[in-house]
Order: C-alpha cells, then sequence, then structure tokens
C-alpha cells in the first residue's frame, strides 16, 4: 500500500468509512469552480480597490490562497454562509511576511507572477506545489512574462523575480504551451500594461473566461475572449469596486455526472456548466448512457451557459477508441481519470491515455484494490476492462486530487464496507462532497 500521509491544513475529516452497493436519488447543486476562484483570489492583486466574489467555493485550495493572501497584508472576510467573499488590498504588499509553507501546498501560487510585475520591482515566491502529478515545467509561465520585463532564477526553494525598469511593449505573444494558468498569468500581466497586448495559443478554458469576464469588469477591454487569440486592452492603474459572481465547476459537475453512472442510479445534476462538459456527455453517450437536460439558462455571471441534468441508469459497452483529453474544447484533462472508473463498469476493453502528466495513471490502479482490472500500460496508459465485481477495501488516498474522488465513487458501487483514508487531498477542491453525497442517500460516514 502507498504511504501517501496527508495534508496538516484540512477542513474536514481525516478518513471516510462508506457502506457500498446502494443506488442514489435525487438533485444536486455544483458549487462554483475551484480553478476561477484561485484565478480570481491571484487576480484580486490587479486591483488597488475592494473585490466581491459571490458563491466561492470553501475548500482547502482557496483557503491556502486566502492564507498567502493574508500574510502580505490582504484583508478578506467571509460575508456569510453562501459563501461570499470581500478582499482589500493594502496600499503596498508585504512580500516579506508570505507564508511559505501555505504557497508550497498549491501551485496556483504561480499565478501571483503576473500581477505582482507591476509594482515590485523585485520579489520571491515559493515553489509551487499542489497535486504530486509528475514534472510540470514553469518554463512557458516564464517565457510570456519575459515580455513584460520579468526574469526569475529559481534558488533555495524560491522563485526570485526581477523587474526591468523600462519595457518595449509586448505585442504580439505566442504562448509556447495552451495552459489555463500560463494564459492567466499572461493576461493579468497584459492587464496592468498600458498597451495593447495579442496572446496567441491561449487557453479557452472555463476558468480563463472566468478571469478575462472578472478583469473587464475593472475597466480592461479584452476582445476574443473564448477563442485562442486574446487583445488585452490594458490600463496601467486600476483602482475600483468590483463585484462578481465565478460560474459552477464543470469538473465538479462531471464528478457528480459520475458518480450517478457508475452507481447506476438517477440523479439530476443542477447547475451543470454544459458548454465544459459537452465532450464528456458525448463519449459516454457513446458508450450507452442515457440522460435528458433541461432548457439552458444563465450562470450568476451572465454568460456561461448551464442545465439541468439527468442521469438514468444505462447498460454501459466500452469505448470504441482510446479516451484522452485534449485542451478546450475537448475532453478536459481533469475529467479524465473518473473515465477510469467508468469504464470498469462497461462491457469491454477501454484504453486510456493521460499524455499530460507522468505519474497520474499509476494512482488510479489504485482501483483495483476494489475489484477493478486496470493495467498500466506504460507511465501515461491504462487499459480498462469492464465489467468488473466491485468489493469492499481500505485505500490510501493518493496524492492527486481527481483519482482519490474516482475511489470514493467506486467505493459507492462496491459491495460491503470500504474505508478511505487521509482525504485532506479531497478537500483541496471539493466543498463537503462526502456530506453532499450522504444527501442522495449515499452511505458514509468520516472517522
Amino acid at each position: 500500500m502507498f504511504d501517501y500521509g496527508g495534508d496538516p491544513a484540512h477542513t474536514g475529516p481525516r478518513h471516510l468509512r462508506v457502506r457500498g452497493g446502494t443506488a442514489l436519488t435525487g438533485s444536486i447543486d455544483v458549487k462554483t469552480s475551484k480553478n476561477a476562484g484561485v484565478a480570481l483570489l491571484c487576480a484580486s492583486l490587479l486591483n488597488r480597490g475592494p473585490t466581491v466574489l459571490r458563491r466561492v467555493a470553501r475548500i482547502e485550495e482557496v483557503n491556502r490562497i486566502l492564507r498567502v493572501l493574508g500574510s502580505m497584508g490582504v484583508a478578506y472576510e467571509w460575508l456569510g454562509p453562501d459563501g461570499d467573499l470581500r478582499l482589500q488590498p493594502p496600499e503596498r504588499l508585504d512580500l516579506t511576511r508570505i507564508d511559505a509553507d501555505a504557497a508550497r501546498r498549491t501551485r496556483s501560487i504561480i499565478m501571483f507572477l503576473g500581477p505582482l510585475l507591476h509594482d515590485y520591482p523585485e520579489f520571491e515566491l515559493p515553489f509551487a506545489g499542489g497535486c504530486e502529478l509528475g514534472d510540470r515545467t514553469v518554463e512557458p509561465h516564464l517565457t510570456a512574462l519575459r515580455r513584460f520585463g520579468l526574469s526569475v532564477e529559481r534558488s533555495q526553494g524560491s522563485y526570485r523575480a526581477t523587474v526591468k525598469e523600462h519595457v518595449e511593449r509586448p505585442g504580439t505573444i505566442v504562448l509556447t504551451e495552451r495552459g489555463d494558468t500560463v494564459t492567466a498569468n499572461a493576461i493579468m500581466a497584459a492587464a496592468r500594461f498600458p498597451d495593447v497586448t495579442v496572446i496567441r495559443n491561449a487557453s479557452c478554458n472555463y476558468q480563463v473566461q472566468d478571469l478575462c469576464w472578472y478583469i473587464e469588469k475593472l475597466g480592461v477591454r479584452i476582445d476574443g475572449v473564448g477563442t485562442t487569440t486574446l487583445t488585452v486592452y490594458g490600463r496601467a492603474e486600476i483602482d475600483t469596486t468590483v463585484d462578481y459572481a465565478p460560474a459552477e465547476d464543470p469538473i465538479e459537475a462531471w464528478s457528480l455526472v459520475s458518480a450517478a453512472i457508475v452507481t447506476e442510479s438517477e440523479i439530476t445534476v443542477r447547475r451543470t456548466p454544459i458548454e465544459f462538459v459537452e465532450i464528456e456527455l458525448a463519449l459516454a453517450e457513446e458508450m450507452g448512457l442515457a440522460y435528458s437536460r433541461s432548457d439552458e439558462y444563465l450562470a450568476a455571471n451572465g454568460r456561461t451557459r448551464l442545465v439541468d441534468l439527468t442521469v438514468h441508469p444505462s447498460p454501459l459497452r466500452a469505448a470504441a477508441d482510446k479516451i484522452h483529453p485534449m485542451p478546450f474544447p475537448g475532453l478536459n484533462i481533469d475529467n479524465l481519470p473518473f473515465f477510469a472508473v467508468i469504464a470498469s463498469c462497461a462491457k469491454g476493453g477501454t484504453m486510456i491515455h493521460d499524455w499530460v502528466y507522468e505519474n497520474r495513471a499509476i494512482y488510479l490502479t489504485e482501483l483495483n484494490r476494489l475489484g477493478a482490472k486496470v493495467r498500466l500500460l506504460d507511465p501515461h496508459r491504462l487499459q480498462v476492462e469492464g465489467p468488473v465485481q466491485w468489493t469492499g477495501a481500505e485505500v490510501v488516498c493518493p496524492p492527486a486530487l481527481r483519482p482519490a474522488v474516482v475511489l470514493l465513487l467506486a467505493m459507492l458501487r462496491a459491495q460491503g464496507t470500504s474505508e478511505l483514508r487521509h482525504v485532506d487531498v479531497i478537500h483541496r477542491g471539493y466543498e463537503q462532497l462526502a456530506q453532499r453525497l450522504q444527501l442522495l442517500g449515499a452511505e458514509i460516514e468520516p472517522f
């Protein structure tokens, strides 16, 4: 058994006991986006005025970023039980007092580079952490931000940043990686550069769209939102009061849809951001999934299209081709792991190709402890055979968010009692997931 340990900073139970084999029923609302939430927290540093973010998910990843912001002098307060959050940066951040422990627990800290380079000619940030998914280079970030005068040296566990005093206009920047956080950093750097910056090969994923719409509320015009070419009309100073509501989380939405598929349950997943799960849904439909959906309506941001999605119990067959992620509008990399447990419930063999991360595929072989037939072909490819006879077992959470949730879903299907230990990693990205599944009839108890 892997000895993964746990994160001492957690917002829920350390272990879960699951009695599986019970069908779920009812409706559940999707929470707002984890990845958009943390990007917007970083982007609040662009604004000298106050920011109010609505219905922010109360998750550990958000808590870590707030700990870092608070240590730098940002005042913040939760405004009520619905997750509304108010932030007010100080006149000058104190970067010497940054909470290094919290910073090293989240990779989102890398998105501080774009906002900070405008006002701080020299600063240090701790190395970024987060899930253990393999080597994840920060070079695409540095390549993009170099055009704004930023240079970074890595030493003694920190990024040491310096910014040129006089910088030529960036003009057109071609990102070397169409990554979400890379794109976010480039957008935030361009937002306060007093010129027009064109960003090509930009991610157009959900969190990038939310970030752009927030920055537009700050008074910065951005053309091309939702495409791979963004034109940002930057402003040297931003000092305004802004109120913004990030959209719902498509990864949580697909997690909940997967829970219904795996347990052969009829569940309505309300407030599903349909544009960002359409590929996943089409692929599952090809595997035999039956579902129905409501008419579309808009999220609180006035832009993102939502539906209420009802999943019906369905016999599944293996996917006709390998399942692999692609940048949006392809299958989301964070939704790929859920197809390992879905394929385990389908008749036949399915290949899953996780070409992005070196380590994540091996974590999905932990499904075998519950009766799955998941074979690791190489660091990036899995062969999954189904259907299988799921049985209860004790499993330690891997140090990766989505594979940990996949194990929880498999335990909901498995006959008998299972124990999932050190579930702190799940609290990073999901707000009270176990408690919300209980409301659908899941037999889960903390211990």
